[in-house]
């Protein structure tokens, strides 16, 4: 009789008879997952997109995008309809993956679609990113199990539909390659594979998904480096292995190499932004989340029944992780000799010890950490090693098991559409009129603008103060003067404050745009009668270059509502705003081209060498 150990050394079985399986087998583990992920976004297409609490963000996000493309951008960093037309730099700080995503869905989608198919693409890179990890232990029928665990996980589901935030979705896909490239063995499988292919081959792979996370949001990535971190110093203490450690390490430090376009930008341009008011609001900071937590503030009431959804989640999927481990435990599905499982069965624990408030100290003292907001976002994490110990405990071993197979695979089917069910009932958002797409693609169209983002807006200004329906500039005497009044008897689920209209008095004259004016290029002819001060619709930002009549011009002290203020003579004006590469930019540019050739050079270190064959 085959021990444990043995029995985990054997080829994974397959689902159809060993030694007779054709060549479209391997396919089968992924096609379930898709077709997972199409049950998973079934309430969807029913009923249309879930209107979550981001869903405006990304939705305005895609539209900017793709409208800076097909004007010949092809890295956007400004987005014009934030703050009804005034803009916000939101693309040089959030993680371009899914704005870019979306935005080439929706170049070729009608833009109802676009939402419920990068819903579908990132919960089915969940569960094949999830099944993609499991291989390394589990067999072919397991490891689907275990990716389609992780794509249902309540987390996932809450993610999708209560906060349709679709750069944490994203996360769902590169966690579990950053645990799959830091814990397989560095000992080749094939014998062809020298130790310095594999080896080179794993740098290469663990360097993409840091990359993967950054690229998707930066909390994605926050969490990816500490996990990295963690399952490296697992792994050393049960190993010992100090060239495994410099690779996990040269990994890391490549991935952060190959998105250095996206974070120099982002890290170094904050301070001319107020992105620390993201971990300043209230309820917006760990302290206010932990699990269970309840406040007395009536402000919190709507944060406190969603931390109450989220924190029943965390329980039970924490709760399914360490029992299925336990169970794995009990029937021996854990080999002494084999301990790649030691570091996933520690993610539930740190998981768990993280939502509550003795962890404090953890949260204040590591860097960036606070910047996460919500303990719970640590679910990400989990959702793999949830999957495969659930799968792990459950599938039987045995191949020629097939009426407990598919027994098996009945009831997960069952508990999968009851979760669904449970996702359409309790965490689908219906969309406001004003929220849905069909309604915002008009306004879009328009030129309205939409509300900004208090973390993009200028050191000291205020964005509640910016009016909707400016022109594109106004003269004024005073480069303070204030422009538009508060709207009356407003509907209170309004984002709009402010309004400005011509009856008002408060522009001596008005000016449009000129027709060759395209996004992060602003061009506008005027003739005012005297000296003064044009108001751009247009908030200030170091990297804009205004010139005046081909003069580079310095605009005037910061308006309380961060509009740009710039002085102009009397008589004919041509007023250029053009958006510059600055030099943190440059040196981003030059790292991540760097990073690339380095990682090119390790993918053809990591090709498996030619085989000689004999005359």
């Amino acid at each position: 009789m085959k021990s444990p150990e043995q029995d985990d050394r054997v080829p994974p079985v397959s689902l159809l008879r060993p030694g007779n399986e054709p060549s479209w087998h391997r396919f089968i583990g992924p096609a379930i997952i898709l077709f997972a992920a199409l049950v998973a976004v079934t309430p969807e297409l029913i009923h249309g997109n879930s209107c979550g609490h981001d869903f405006d963000f990304h939705l305005v996000s895609w539209f900017d995008a793709l409208n800076a493309w097909r004007h010949g951008v092809p890295y956007p960093h400004w987005a014009p309809s934030a703050n009804y037309g005034a803009g916000e730099p939101r693309f040089v700080f959030y993680s371009p993956l899914t704005w870019m995503m979306g935005a080439a869905l929706g170049a070729f989608l009608p833009w109802t679609w676009v939402p419920i198919a990068l819903s579908f693409l990132l919960l089915a890179g969940t569960g094949l990113a999830t099944r993609a990890l499991a291989r390394q232990a589990l067999n072919e029928g397991a490891a689907t199990l275990a990716g389609c665990v992780a794509l249902f996980s309540g987390y996932s589901l809450f993610t999708a539909y209560e906060r349709t935030a679709f750069a944490e979705l994203a996360g769902g896909v590169w966690i579990p390659l950053v645990l799959l490239f830091a814990l397989r063995s560095s000992k080749a499988p094939d014998v062809a594979k020298s130790e310095h292919h594999q080896s080179a081959g794993s740098i290469a792979g663990l360097a993409i998904a840091i990359a993967g996370c950054w690229l998707s949001n930066p909390t994605v990535g926050v969490m990816g480096c500490y996990l990295l971190a963690a399952a490296a110093l697992v792994v050393f203490g049960l190993e010992r292995s100090s060239a495994k450690l410099l690779r996990t390490a040269a990994g890391a430090v490549l991935g952060m190499g190959l998105v250095a376009v996206y974070l120099v930008p982002a890290s170094w341009e904050q301070r001319w932004v107020d992105i620390h008011q993201a971990t300043q609001d209230k309820g917006e900071t760990p302290e206010y989340s932990w699990l269970f937590a309840v406040h007395n503030d009536p402000a919190l009431a709507y944060h406190d029944v969603v931390l109450h959804t989220v924190s029943t989640i965390a329980i039970l999927m924490i709760g399914v992780a360490l029992c299925a481990l336990f169970l794995c435990w009990l029937r021996g599905r854990l080999p002494e000799k084999a301990r790649w499982w030691v570091p996933l069965a520690l993610i539930p624990v740190a998981v768990l010890l993280l939502q509550f408030p003795f962890s404090r100290p953890l949260w204040n003292l590591l860097p960036d950490l606070r910047f996460l907001q919500f303990p719970w976002r640590w679910l990400v994490v989990l959702e793999a090693p949830m999957g495969i110990f659930a799968a792990a405990a459950i599938w039987p071993r045995n191949s020629t098991h097939h009426l407990q197979r598919f027994a098996i695979a009945a009831a997960a089917g069952a508990v999968f559409l009851t979760l669904t069910t449970w996702a359409e009932k309790d965490l689908f958002q219906v969309c406001d009129d004003e929220d849905a797409v069909a309604g915002m693609v008009p306004v879009y169209a328009a030129g309205q603008g939409f509300a900004g983002t208090y973390e993009y807006e200028p050191i000291g200004a205020d964005i509640s103060l910016i009016a909707a329906g400016l022109p594109q500039a106004c003269l004024v005497a005073n480069p303070a003067t204030v422009l538009g009044k508060p709207t009356e008897n407003s509907d209170s689920d309004s984002d709009i404050a402010v309004v400005w209209s011509a009856s008002q008095g408060t522009c001596e004259a008005t000016y449009a745009a000129a027709h060759c004016s395209a996004p992060e290029h602003l061009k506008i002819l005027a003739n005012p009668p005297h000296t003064g001060f044009l108001v751009l619709k247009l908030r200030t930002y170091p990297a804009w270059l205004v010139k005046v009549n081909g003069v580079a011009i310095v605009p005037s002290p910061p308006r309380a509502d961060g509009l740009m203020a710039v002085p102009v003579p009397a008589g004919p004006v041509v007023l250029t705003a053009d958006w510059t590469t600055t030099t943190d930019v440059f040196v981003g540019r030059w790292l991540s081209a760097l990073s690339v050739l380095a990682l090119t050079g390790l993918c053809l270190l990591a090709r498996e060498p030619k085989r000689k064959h004999l005359s």
